[in-house]
């Protein structure tokens, strides 16, 4: 995978006046954390987070954080783990990073997509994913952007286990339960909750009339 590269200065004045003239100088406040490892309190550049995340994800991607401290550049492998953006402007306000080792595997959730066109699908079954995501446990460096489900030879009724899911080299996928990825409904499974959902609706209009 891509490593991504974000620059980063340390800052030492913390609170809510300092973090805005941080951010009406084109920077927010963030701090960088890990198992161990000394909380740092950081600062980076907007822009520059607004194009790394065009090209990475929140709490998948890896970046190398390189930090500022004067005379010398301190390189760190880091994931940002929370982005604090205001709920009106969409103005970004605080990041999270997480340092990792790239030794040791770190959970991260992995989008679930699938190929092909299942054979209950074209008989008039419908297709229902159940689990969007997944939970993974894999090295910094290989960490995958998708787990991707072929679901071709799936006829109606038949269903995708998480321990039917092929794994890359040292990737694990925990589970205390064999549970349902993604299933085929037939068309008159695919009826019934429509209808049940439908009903569920009327039942709770008439209880809210009441």
């Amino acid at each position: 995978m891509e490593l991504l590269e974000l620059k980063a200065t340390m800052r030492t004045a913390i609170g809510k006046g300092p973090a805005r003239q941080l951010r009406n100088s084109g920077m927010i406040p963030a701090i960088l954390y890990g198992p161990g490892k000394e909380s740092l309190m950081l600062s980076v550049n907007t822009k520059e987070l607004e194009l790394w995340l065009k090209k990475g994800k929140i709490g998948q991607s890896l970046t190398n954080i390189s930090i500022d401290l004067g005379d010398k550049t301190d390189t760190r492998p880091a994931m940002i783990k929370e982005l604090q953006v205001h709920p009106v402007s969409d103005r970004f306000l605080h990041a999270d990073f997480y340092e990792v080792s790239m030794d040791r595997k770190v959970s991260v959730k992995i989008p679930v997509v699938t190929k092909g066109k299942s054979k209950g699908v074209e008989l008039g079954g419908m297709l229902q994913i159940i689990r969007r995501e997944l939970e993974v446990y894999c090295f910094p460096n290989a960490i995958p952007d998708k787990i991707v489900i072929d679901i071709t030879d799936l006829d109606m009724g038949d269903s995708v286990h998480v321990n039917d899911i092929p794994r890359e080299a040292d990737m694990d996928i925990p589970a205390d339960v064999n549970f349902t990825v993604l299933t085929i409904l037939s068309p008159k499974s695919s009826a019934d909750e429509t209808a049940g959902a439908a009903e569920g609706g009327e039942e709770e209009a008439a209880a809210a009339e009441e």
